[in-house]
């Protein structure tokens, strides 16, 4: 029997995505890009999704110029067919798929009593929906090659609430509880399913909120780390999570947050002194 020092001197091996190919859904900005070029950084051929084509085709540029292959994909994750078509896409120019991202999301806010009906169906069907369609398409495949690895981008509004956010945190609990079901489900069948909870990241969408002072400043307090989170703190944790170093790591939901959801946000109470 090999000793576990010998095993672990290729223990690197383990976190290579070589060979592997993976679908990354709203990969045509923000979180979506950054975690789909670790991916390629990691060996990973990858098809990147998104509604704008044009950003989409512009990340998987830079994918082949990193020495990986690449697929533009343009598609409406909430629509069923566009979603089948998707994966068919990929499974026609790669003829496998080992790694699905579900990213893509619209998050927006309001007053609650003023919240438009239309606004809050369409923001939980593109995050949770959307998820749930792009899950069970890939999970088609993924269950035909008994492996497969599936990460779901929630938040850390997931697990707790905010004023004038009736709908995104309600559809980002809604994919930490989808995350735990399809574990349950496929873990057997050799697919692990979990979850990546940031909290504020840099990023176009987020910039002009981040950028004012008085928001900064309480979002500073509220993190341990000091600071909101950058596009490339993502980039271990997705490589990780896609790789076989994880393959016992199933239905989690790991939050990417420096420290945000391990407090209370109460200020620090002074030394009483002796």
């Amino acid at each position: 029997m090999e000793s576990l020092a010998l095993k672990a001197q290729s223990v690197l091996r383990l976190f290579s995505l070589e060979g592997k190919v993976a679908l990354v859904t709203g990969g045509g900005k923000g979180l979506g890009e950054a975690m789909a070029y670790a991916l390629a950084g990691a060996g990973a051929h990858v098809a990147v999704a998104g509604k704008t084509f044009a950003n989409v085709e512009r990340v998987a540029r830079e994918i082949s110029a990193m020495g990986r292959h690449s697929l533009a994909i343009e598609v409406e994750v909430r629509d069923k067919q566009q979603v089948e078509k998707m994966v068919a896409q990929v499974m026609e120019e790669f003829g496998r798929l080992d790694i699905l991202i579900n990213n893509a999301g619209f998050a927006d806010v309001k007053p609650i009593t003023e919240f438009p009906l239309e606004l809050w169906e369409y923001i939980m069907d593109v995050n949770a929906k959307g998820t749930f369609l792009c899950s069970q398409e890939a999970a088609k495949v993924m269950l035909k090659q008994k492996k497969g690895k599936i990460i779901n981008i929630s938040s850390l509004q997931g697990s707790v609430g905010r004023p004038k956010d009736p709908a995104y945190a309600a559809s980002k609990a809604a994919v930490n509880l989808m995350t735990m079901s399809m574990a349950c489900e496929w873990g057997k069948e050799g697919i692990c399913v979990n979850a990546i909870a940031p909290t504020w990241c840099w990023t176009d969408l987020t910039a002009p909120h981040l950028q004012k002072e008085k928001f900064y400043q309480a979002l500073q307090k509220r993190i341990p780390q000091g600071r909101a989170g950058n596009r490339e703190d993502l980039f271990g944790i997705v490589v990780f999570l896609a790789s076989d170093a994880s393959d016992f790591i199933n239905g989690a939901i790991i939050p990417v947050d420096g420290g945000a959801i391990a407090c209370d946000g109460f200020p620090e109470v002074e030394d009483s002194g002796e």
